[in-house]
This record gives C-alpha cells, structure tokens and sequence, in this order.
C-alpha cells in the first residue's frame, strides 16, 4: 500500500471480524470503519461485546476470524506494544510509588532507544500544561482527586503520540458533576490533540454528548452506526430507540404502510399513525410493530384543554411528578395506553399549570413526533 493510500485510511478498520471465547461468541462477524480524527464510541449493554471490540484493537486480544486495521496496515498477529494505541482504563491504573511526572513519562523511558532525559522532561511538562496539570509533577497519586488522577491517566496515554486512543469508560468511578466536567475535558483535549478517540461505554448520555460516531451493539453485532442525532433521531428499530434515550413505546400490528406514513392498530385499537424511520426496512402489512414516542415531544395539560393541531389527545391522571431542575417528568395512567411518561421543560411550567399526583390530564402529540419501528 502506498503512502497517499494509508494517508487516506481510516484510523481503524474491521472486516469481517469474530471472536470466540470457548463456545462464546463475543464479537459476531462484523465490519467497522473509524475515520481519522473521529470521537468514536462502543455503545451497548453488558456481554454486547463493545470492551471485546476495543481489546481486539489494543492487541490484548486477537480475532478468531478476519482481519483488523490500523491506518491501513493489518496488525493481526501484531502484540499491543508494538501498535500505534495507547489506553486509558477504567481503573486508571496509576503506579502509586511514582510521583506524577514519573508516571506520564513511564511509557517514554520503556522506548529503545530511551529519549534524552531533557527530552522526558519537556515532553512531561507540555503534557501537564495539554491536560491542565501544570505543578503538579511532584504529586503522589493519592494526593490528587478523581478527575486529576483521570487526567494523569491521559496524560501517560497521550504522551507517546498514539495513532489512536482508546478509553475503556475512564469515566465511570467519578461522580455524576465531575463526569460532565471530564467530557467536556475529552471532548476538547481530543480537538487540541486531533487523534482518534474510541471510547467504551454503557452510558448513553455519556456517548451522546461526547461522540462524532456511536456504534450501537447487541449480542456480539452492530445494530446502528451514526450520529447521536442519527440514532436518536432515526433509530432503526425499537433496540435502539429503547437504549438511546426515553422513549414511549405502544405495540400493535401494521395495517397500512407506504413510504411516507405507516399505520398500526395499537394493543388500545386506536389506529396510530407514523413515518418509518430513515435506513429502517418498512414494515410488512399485518406484521408486529410499535409506535415510538419520546417524552419531551409529548404535550400535557389540564384534561379539559384541548390541542386543535395534536395527532391523538389521551385522557389520564397523574401518577407521579419528579422535578429535575431543567425539566419535569410526569408519569401518567392513561386507559388502554398504560403508563406514559411525559417530560415538561421548566419553561412550559413557569407559564402553565404545575400538575400534582391525581390531577386529571391530557396528554397531546404531533404526527411527526412519532416513529414506527419494527419491534424486536
């Protein structure tokens, strides 16, 4: 391959891959790309084999079957420190007799030939200053707190100059303010350095506000591979629009479709009217399907009031109301529908009603806020 074709590579590249642990399959014959620059991210349950697909790029583990990328050469066969990665874990993994400054240049002094130690030197210091550490070289681990030991870990990864940085949820033992910090951290330290980021994670929140590209898995495949906005917006199936964000879901059984509307009889005998989703197969007439609502699209109000321009109005009581600060979620009994959840920004309550447990109410939506997704 030459070098204008590696030039053009995508950082990572699976074809064709599986992995087998015994009789397990982890990872289910899947193909991959992840192009230069990107925040990429493994998204999926526990066992979807997301940490399995990460440690097949990391060289920890090798495929059972095809052939795995790394800006256009195969590195099957090749070991992990021989591959242009470096990882941040979950752990973080911190040597506790060596100060701050000795563990970001450990990975530069196991080089042979071993740089200069004034090189060590800069290159630590300019690291410290990338990850906003600057003085603390001489610290201990355990004299920094989560977030800067976290930073520390990024650091050691970041200062080999690796084609590609790998994250196996660095994110999860920090508490919930100080995670959102770190990700708006990532999210610029991956721009100022301009390597590709993948990341391993089981919470959507965290993939969505992060990510260029998340790749959703189940059961060793790939369901979905998009944009936050893509998957959210535009789920392919109800998998999907269930693991990326809240949605209502009501069940029933396609009885029109064409491609600018599909019909469902629900499980109440409304007849519920949606557009399929880009990229999803249409449904076939009489086959299983649901309509997906997401809470924020849903409108309440008191049960009298009517919404001339809403698709369908439902009539329900309060069960329950949690206020979250920016928003409120109300949880409402309706007939036939079960129980709906309905989210409320802080602005609609500060101009309407505030509902309380065992208000009557109606609950509204406009026809394109729902999607008709195959229900798998």
């Amino acid at each position: 391959m030459s070098e204008q074709d590696i030039s053009e590579s995508p950082d990572i590249r699976f074809v064709g891959v599986s992995k087998w642990f015994g009789d397990v399959v982890a990872v289910d014959k899947i193909d991959l790309s992840v192009e230069r620059g990107a925040f990429f991210s493994f998204l999926g349950p526990s066992g979807c084999g997301k940490t399995t697909s990460l440690r097949l790029i990391a060289g920890f583990d090798q495929p059972t079957e095809g052939d795995v990328f790394i800006s256009g050469t195969s590195v099957v066969g090749i070991p992990s420190h021989k591959r242009p990665v470096n990882m941040v874990f979950q752990n973080y993994a911190l040597f506790p007799h060596m100060n701050v400054a000795d563990n970001i240049a450990y990975g530069l002094r196991q080089r042979n030939p071993k740089p200069p130690k004034q090189e060590i030197a800069k290159r630590v210091d300019e690291t410290l200053e990338l990850v906003r550490l600057s003085g603390f070289g001489k610290r201990r681990s355990w004299e920094l707190s989560g977030g800067q030991q976290q930073r520390v870990a990024l650091a050691r990864a970041l200062i080999n100059h690796p084609t590609v940085l790998l994250l196996d949820e660095p994110l999860a033992a920090l508490d919930r303010k100080l995670r959102r910090e770190m990700q708006m951290e990532l999210q610029t330290l991956q721009r100022e350095v301009g390597i590709t980021f993948i990341l391993v994670t089981h919470d959507q929140e965290e993939a969505l506000s992060m990510s260029d590209r998340i790749c959703i898995m189940r059961e060793g495949q790939i369901i979905q591979s998009g944009s936050p906005r893509e998957l959210y917006d535009e789920p392919v199936n109800r998998y999907v629009a269930d693991f990326v964000g809240k949605t209502n879901f009501f069940n029933g059984k396609v009885v029109t479709a064409n491609k600018s509307s599909i019909s469902i009889n629900s499980e109440s005998c409304a007849v519920l009217v949606g557009a399929k989703s880009k990229g999803a197969p249409t449904p076939k007439i009489g086959s299983n399907a649901c309509v997906a609502v997401r809470p924020e699209m849903i409108s309440i109000s008191a049960a009298d009031e009517k919404d001339n321009h809403a698709d369908i109005a439902i009539k329900g009581h309060v069960k329950n109301r949690i206020f979250l600060g920016e928003h409120s979620e109300y949880l409402i009994v309706t007939e036939g529908f079960g129980d709906v959840l309905v989210l409320s920004p802080k602005t609609n309550e500060s101009n309407r009603r505030i509902f309380a447990p065992g208000d009557h109410v109606s609950i509204s939506w406009m026809p394109e806020a729902v999607l008709v997704l195959e229900d798998t």
